[in-house]
């Protein structure tokens, strides 16, 4: 990868827009040519409308012609649905997730196992690691993204040098490393993917979440750093994957009582798995607070006797 000193700001194409949506949604990004408007991802589901309203805004009277997913977690495909109400266009996933989305088999979709919605949408095409797509009058090269998810992707244009990370790379991190939740293997993906991403000649990341950045060798750094201090106690990735399954669900419904909180965690697996690999059943009410005090202390939320909710001001 090569790299300038001062990397410049991080700068793209007019073709490629990117609506920076925070953390609840996952950005999207609008890719327009000649012959296609397609947009990368689709944002969590109470921001549907939102975000078909940001699609309408920039496209002035053009039709949504695709939808990409780079990954199936309810924050990059919850505006699907919506979206497809509103213009009937193709939509592209990633090839090992399409039997589960065909059958909507909700044992194998993330949404409940994280306490989270989705509503059900339908695909047209599947994409798969060394496919080739064109968006934004680029080719852009489909790369197998495992780690956070097994199925995720990203993609990456050689002309511009661009690199559409998902999930997979932060300016600041990268997503909760869910397989290793569950006993599979997680870490040893996530580093091939960052090895990966080493190898090839970027000028500007679009993260799934946060601004657009120029320096990807700082970032690269800061994610081998961080990868190797979760994968040396795996406690570390589930107490993180609490505590952002907390902080999600607040940013969506505000305010939760700490029984709420014990439900949650009762019916959604992927939550139990984590808490698992943390404390006896029988502590679990204990551990919810005990997360929640130290997300309250971080700032992330606010703790009281009965419960947690958002803090002020938090989108």
């Amino acid at each position: 990868m090569s790299h300038a000193a001062n990397p410049p700001a991080a700068t793209l194409p007019p073709s490629i827009r990117v609506f920076e949506r925070g953390w609840l949604s996952s950005n999207n990004i609008l890719l327009v040519d000649e012959t296609r408007a397609a947009l990368v991802d689709t944002g969590y589901a109470t921001h549907a409308a939102q975000t078909v309203a940001l699609v309408q805004h920039a496209l002035a009277g053009r039709a949504l012609d695709t939808i990409v997913n780079t990954h199936l977690h309810s924050d990059h495909c919850g505006g699907n649905a919506r979206l497809q109400a509103q213009w009937p266009c193709e939509t592209l996933i990633p090839a090992a997730s399409a039997n589960a989305v065909r059958a909507w088999d909700e044992a194998r979709l993330s949404f409940l196992a994280t306490g989270q919605t989705c509503e059900r949408f339908a695909f047209t095409g599947t994409l798969t690691p060394g496919a080739r797509v064109t968006l934004g009058g680029f080719e852009w090269e489909v790369i197998g993204a495992p780690g956070h998810d097994p199925d995720s992707l990203m993609l990456y244009a050689a002309g511009p040098r661009v690199l559409i990370s998902a999930d997979a790379l932060w300016e600041h991190g990268f997503g909760v490393i869910f397989p290793e939740l569950e006993g599979a293997s997680g870490f040893a993906e996530q580093r091939a993917v960052l090895d990966a991403i080493a190898q090839l000649d970027v000028a500007v990341v679009i993260p799934g979440h946060g601004a657009p950045f120029a320096n990807v060798e700082a970032a690269l750094e800061r994610a081998y750093a961080r990868l190797a201090w979760l994968s040396a106690d795996r406690a570390r990735n589930a107490k993180n994957a609490l505590k952002v399954l907390i902080v999600f669900k607040l940013l969506e419904v505000r305010t939760m009582t700490f029984a709420a909180l014990e439900t949650m965690l009762a019916e959604a697996a992927i939550m139990r798995a984590a808490a698992q690999q943390l404390a006896p059943e029988s502590t679990w009410p204990a551990l919810m607070r005990e997360l929640a005090g130290e997300l309250a202390k971080s700032g992330a939320l606010v703790m009281s006797e009965n419960g947690v909710e958002a803090p002020a001001g938090m989108a």
